[in-house]
């Protein structure tokens, strides 16, 4: 329970910090992250924050957030303007995206998929064409 206040403290304190490197108008965002077969939350999910220059080139610095047993996180202060977003669990696919951050309060769902099956060359692939 400490350790869950105290880096709630650390997220709410580096949020604030990377809110004041650009000041002006800030929003609250919520992260939902869910199973995309069932809806279902993925817990301990880490949604990584990446700013975005005006070019699309990824900024210095990141935020890393980890999802309750809701699927939900949230970060206070994040500047409007493009914001990259991440999300990583054990046995899904990574998810990534960019976000335009424009209103004081956000709520962005995320949908993970399972990972696909691996293409083997071992395999009967039927009337697909080889590469030549």
């Amino acid at each position: 329970m400490l350790m869950a206040l105290v880096i709630a403290l650390a997220v709410g304190m580096a949020g604030l910090a990377w809110a004041q490197d650009d000041e002006g108008p800030t929003s609250r965002l919520r992260f939902v992250v869910v199973r995309d077969s069932d809806g279902k939350p993925v817990r301990n999910a880490e949604v990584v924050l990446h700013p975005v220059k005006r070019k699309g080139k990824q900024a210095q610095g990141e935020m890393e957030l980890k999802t309750d047993t809701e699927g939900r996180t949230n970060v206070d202060a994040i500047p409007y303007g493009p914001l990259r977003v991440q999300v990583l669990a054990p046995h899904f696919q990574t998810f990534g995206e960019d976000y335009e951050i424009n209103k004081a309060e956000m709520e962005i769902t995320v949908k993970l998929k399972r990972p696909g099956e691996q293409y083997s060359v071992y395999e009967n692939h039927g009337d697909e064409k080889k590469p030549q």
